[in-house]
């Protein structure tokens, strides 16, 4: 099992990166950098890819409308060139209120659009002439569209690596299905191991029976808070205001995925209550509707004993990459996680 980390902005970006070579040191095997409607995550990952050596880095991710097929694709060729071959396109359809809102794109199609993009990076990548005549992207643009001037082109570069790693952010049936049959790896959002199978299996079955061989085994990365110790079962109220957001906030009435996953787990009166809270401007008594439940089986919060057997069930569940945000008072405190997580994993 691989030992992720997302990229803490907690004392200052450049500061953050320059502690993130004591991380690598310690056997952190990949970086996962968010963009969201924060910072572009581009021009991060390749100061990262400069300051470090080993560890990988992944966009975590971009979301799939506010650049073109192509562009997503010559963004990873050259973060995978600076990174010498370290680089894993994260991409996910995001939802209507980022897209919409901030980037002022028609939220449509977002599996069309995600199977298309895939195809599209995987052509460019090989240095085939980019030729796509798909539902929802046209390349070169046909006649009557634009001037009539398009030609279809090839990438002048050759890329370090012809088939760069995709990792797809997925919680929807459908969209599960598609990234488990042509994605190389899936990353769902409060993933409980325990509930993965229930919710996700049928899904993952149907996208892996039409999964190309040629692609591997998915890598299933799931994500965890991190803390270890006698007494740090507090830092799970740490979730709260987070699962609140996406849970209650993320969304409109009826178009909220991760009130759907909420419910999918069985907590549909609990989803109700947090979205009606949140949506009424009640953020706090919202963040406290969160199931105790959830906030503990998505954790490795706990004794020693307590985590090794949450690892366990994270790797029995198929997890093969995790995704930690360690949790101490220090980079000294945060380091020592991501070694002793990384020792017990490699126990499993």
């Amino acid at each position: 099992m691989r030992i992720g980390m997302a990229l803490s902005y907690s004392g200052g970006f450049k500061e953050t990166v320059e502690e993130l070579a004591d991380y690598e040191k310690a056997g952190l095997d990949i970086v996962y950098v968010a963009e969201a409607y924060s910072f572009d995550a581009v021009s991060q990952m390749g100061y990262i890819a400069a300051r470090t050596e080993r560890v990988e880095i992944a966009s975590g991710i971009l979301n799939i409308y506010s650049r073109t097929p192509t562009a997503i694709a010559q963004t990873a060729a050259g973060l995978d060139y600076v990174s010498d071959g370290r680089f894993t396109l994260g991409i996910g359809a995001s939802g209507p209120q980022v897209i919409e809102g901030f980037h002022g794109v028609p939220y449509t199609a977002p599996l069309g659009r995600t199977r298309e993009i895939i195809e599209i990076c995987r052509k460019v990548w090989r240095r085939e002439r980019v030729q796509h005549d798909g539902k929802h992207y046209h390349l070169p643009l046909p006649e009557g569209q634009g001037t009539g001037l398009g030609k279809a082109l090839k990438l002048i570069n050759h890329p370090v690596r012809a088939a760069i790693p995709i990792m797809v952010a997925a919680i929807g049936p459908k969209n599960v299905e598609l990234t488990a049959e042509i994605a190389n790896g899936w990353e769902p959002i409060f993933y409980m191991p325990e509930k993965a199978a229930e919710v996700w299996g049928p899904s993952l079955a149907a996208g892996k029976a039409k999964r190309d061989p040629a692609l591997g085994e998915l890598d299933v990365v799931g994500q965890s808070p991190l803390a270890i110790g006698d007494d740090v079962q507090g830092f799970l109220e740490f979730g709260r205001p987070m699962a609140a957001l996406y849970i209650g906030g993320m969304g409109a009435k009826g178009k909220n995925f991760y009130n759907d996953l909420a419910r999918r787990y069985g907590y549909e009166r609990e989803a109700e209550e947090i979205q009606d809270l949140y949506l009424d401007g009640k953020k706090d008594e919202a963040a406290a509707k969160v199931p105790q439940e959830l906030l503990e089986k998505m954790s490795l919060i706990g004794s020693e004993g307590h985590v090794r057997e949450r690892l366990a069930a994270m790797k029995e569940s198929g997890v093969t990459t995790l995704n930690v945000a360690p949790i101490a008072g220090d980079h000294k405190g945060r380091l020592a996680l991501i070694e002793k997580v990384k020792e017990m994993a490699a126990g499993l």
